[in-house]
């Protein structure tokens, strides 16, 4: 055993979109390092398989809600629930989120892919965040994307969303840090999960066990704003500094 796990201080975790194969992956790491977890996802056959796996792995306990995330009222009910299982929490985990159809620009699409990336993250992250100021500590992990860092044709709504989510994480952050709450925006780039194995080219997209072991260290330390892999600062950085005039002719 390491000195790290000996060390290691056994967290009560929240993760809201359970299923999600980032979140899966991050949950197999912390169940093996002896957290307590509370799991919620909309689809109760695959909770119920990502609970059990957990605590075979070693997780000191598992509970879990099948709850539909779109639906912004029944969040006071459902993080006051989870907190009572939990007995506190430590770290909040939003990991939810829609890819949406991007060839389907119309409207109702496009608030559909908002309201679940932005509104009904907004409405628990609101919450979460006034549980742990009130508490003065406490960890709340956003998972965004680095689609939102500039808007292109090939996924603007899904950009839009998740631009929306960062700026109200950074926010937040900047609110409520000082009340000792770390507030964290995570931006991968592609990953290869269940979400994204039908596009093109997602054989050449991020390991997700290597990206869960990244974010799991990021969540231990509070890290402000995380790219993942790390690579992608530095291309967002570059695709961020394209003039305008050039970016629109782009195929991007």
């Amino acid at each position: 055993m390491s000195t790290a796990e000996e060390t290691h201080t056994p967290k009560r975790i929240l993760v809201l979109g359970a299923t999600s194969g980032i979140a899966e992956a991050c949950i197999r790491l912390w169940a093996a390092r002896g957290d307590s977890l509370f799991l919620v996802a909309r689809n109760a056959d695959k909770l119920n398989a990502v609970a059990a796996d957990a605590q075979v792995r070693g997780a000191a306990l598992v509970d879990i809600a099948v709850a539909d995330l779109d639906d912004t009222a029944a969040y006071p009910a459902l993080l006051a629930h989870a907190v009572n299982s939990l007995a506190g929490l430590d770290i909040a985990f939003l990991a939810f989120g829609v890819l949406g159809d991007a060839e389907d620009t119309s409207f109702a699409a496009a608030a559909a892919v908002l309201h679940t990336n932005l509104i009904a993250a907004v409405s628990a992250i609101t919450w979460l965040g006034d549980y742990f100021a009130q508490r003065h500590a406490g960890t709340l992990a956003v998972l965004s994307s680095v689609a939102g860092d500039r808007g292109r044709k090939a996924n603007y709504i899904y950009g839009s969303s998740k631009a929306g989510l960062s700026v109200f994480v950074d926010g937040l952050r900047n609110k409520i840090d000082r009340e000792g709450v770390r507030v964290m925006t995570i931006k991968p780039g592609p990953v290869r999960t269940a979400m994204t194995e039908s596009m093109k080219g997602s054989e050449k997209f991020a390991d997700v066990e290597k990206v869960a072991a990244t974010l799991v260290k990021e969540i231990d330390k509070g890290t402000d704003v995380v790219y993942v892999p790390g690579i992608w600062r530095i291309i967002m950085m570059v695709v961020r500094a394209i003039p305008e005039s050039i970016f629109k002719k782009l195929n991007i």
